[in-house]
């Protein structure tokens, strides 16, 4: 039986979700959006340590969201959007069926926002 969605691509989105799923690699990937910088420059704003965020930078490197050039004695790291953009992708599937959900919600919510009002009327 095919699961629905699932597919060779699976394996590098559940990848990608696993590293977003930490803020640190999410404040670490904003960071990056700004512009490449080096590990230093990416450890700055954290209290944790840079063998810490080297370990962070590897896993988003795996999951293919960032590069990494050796210049010198620095490895400079930047955002890489081609994986991101297919979770992106991945998750638009869904947005016919929120859509539909937070309309049926609008609904319900002045459905009752009527009697209310109808029953706030009467008495």
């Amino acid at each position: 039986m095919e699961q629905l969605g699932y597919e060779n691509s699976q394996v590098s989105l559940d990848a990608v979700f696993a590293a977003l799923a930490d803020p640190t690699r999410r404040a670490i990937l904003s960071r990056l959006a700004e512009g490449q910088a080096s590990v230093n420059e990416i450890a700055a704003p954290f209290e944790i340590s840079q063998p810490a965020v080297s370990r962070h930078l590897k896993v988003l490197e795996r999951a293919g969201l960032i590069e990494r050039d050796i210049d010198e004695q620095r490895r400079p790291a930047r955002l890489k959007a081609e994986n991101m953009a297919a979770a992106v992708d991945w998750l638009a599937e869904f947005e016919a069926f929120w859509g539909t959900s937070f309309s049926q919600l609008d609904d319900v919510l002045t459905h009752m926002k009527q009697v209310e009002a109808k029953e706030a009327g009467h008495e």
